[in-house]
């Protein structure tokens, strides 16, 4: 299985991967022999990736760095870059290659001290791999400060270096930033091909993959999730019965309420998993006696994790709540394809009860301002409006219609 089993759907895309990662071996290939490069190379240090979520932009760029550090046997021979197998692969997929350095927002932003020791290793030649590589997962969330540490980095690249950028859209980067880079555009991949991938990958039973795939349209890592985690199939379940509950104000502050602890409940579990693993991590580090005391002068790094873990805390738990509001989106747009007759297909077909009395209930206009009211409530999100109070304006615009 190469790296490129991993990207669904996306045919196009790793074709031009794999084309560019053979290039990149004829390039060291040259360095190491004291050649000139080779002409017309498919190779460039900058790469941005875009899409919209869930079509796999991370798993894109990972499968690319894996690709870009293979080692396998075989290449002596020919072989094709990215064998999924050898050290270099398999260590580039789980994030522990030493050369391969990833970044992702913790808090709503990507702060400029985020990434000042990542911009400085990105001028320093690959410790023990083919290539030094910077993957940027949420390129979108670069505040202007951290852009222009990165746009610094791109304009002028150490040799063996490579930027690989990760965002929904090319509107997300900086123009300069983009600019500079060779740019890729992933789609969502079909119902079909999630479920195969199911199947294939993680041993679903087809009618549960086809569900899968189905409720999350093609979001590959939901689906996956929605598969395997039956507290999440209940998670969506609730979401699901929410529009039946808003028939009175008391119900939809109730709801609104119901649906944060939920989120919350979410960011728990992920700090309860991460945050004392990492905590004691550090201390060791910094070596911390038997007793727990640390040495004089650490406190304050201590702080700082303990203010990185609480950003994260705090994406996680809005992260959850965009994937309650991404079901709700659904589950009213398959409303409104009742109301028009649509033949477009059903993504909550176990919801079918819940969605016949909704749209008997109601008009197409109705329904989509309560899409809109979803909307609002993301958007709000985004702006770092509380979340109790955003929800509850949510609700509460639900029931009106």
């Amino acid at each position: 299985m190469t790296v490129w089993d991993d990207l669904v759907g996306q045919e196009k895309v790793s074709a031009v991967l794999d084309a560019a990662a053979r290039d990149a071996d004829a390039l060291v290939t040259a360095a190491a022999a004291d050649e000139p490069p080779p002409t017309a190379s498919k190779m460039t240090h900058a790469w941005l990736f875009t899409g919209p979520p869930g079509a796999g932009r991370n798993q894109a760029a990972r499968a690319f760095a894996a690709a870009l550090q293979c080692v396998s046997p075989d290449r002596a021979l020919g072989g094709v870059p990215g064998c999924g197998f050898c050290d270099g692969c398999h260590t580039a997929l789980l994030g522990t290659h030493a050369d391969v350095t990833t970044v992702a927002a913790v808090g709503s932003e990507i702060l400029v001290k985020d990434m000042r020791d990542t911009v400085r290793k990105s001028f320093t030649s690959p410790a023990n791999g083919r290539w030094q590589i910077i993957l940027v997962e949420d390129a979108e969330r670069l505040n202007e400060k951290s852009a222009n540490a990165v746009l610094k980095a791109v304009e002028e690249p150490a040799p063996r270096t490579v930027w690989l950028l990760c965002a929904p859209s090319v509107e997300d980067v900086l123009p300069t930033i983009r600019s500079r880079c060779r740019h890729l555009t992933l789609r969502t991949p079909s119902v079909e091909a999630v479920a195969d991938m199911l199947v294939r990958r993680d041993g679903i039973e087809p009618e549960v993959a086809a569900s899968a795939a189905r409720a999350t349209q093609g979001h590959v890592d939901r689906a996956r999730r929605l598969a395997t985690d039956p507290a999440a199939r209940e998670r969506r379940a609730a979401v699901l019965k929410l529009p039946l509950r808003l028939d009175e104000v008391g119900a939809c502050l109730r709801a609104a309420q119901e649906l944060v602890d939920a989120a919350a409940e979410d960011a728990r579990q992920l700090a309860e998993e991460m945050d004392s693993k990492e905590t004691e991590e550090l201390k060791a580090a910094l070596g911390a006696t038997q007793g727990g005391r640390l040495p004089r002068g650490t406190a304050g790094v201590i702080k700082d994790l303990e203010d990185m873990q609480k950003r994260r805390r705090t994406r996680t738990q809005r992260d959850s709540l965009d994937v309650a509001l991404g079901d709700l989106t659904a589950f009213y747009r398959d409303v409104l394809a009742l109301q028009l007759g649509t033949r477009v297909a059903i993504a909550n077909a176990d919801a079918g009860e819940a969605l016949e009395r909704l749209a008997r209930a109601g008009a197409p206009e109705s329904t989509l301002r309560r899409i809109e009211a979803v909307s609002a409530c993301r958007e709000a999100l985004d702006r770092n409006v509380a979340p109790l109070l955003a929800v509850e304006a949510m609700t509460m615009a639900l029931r009106a219609g």
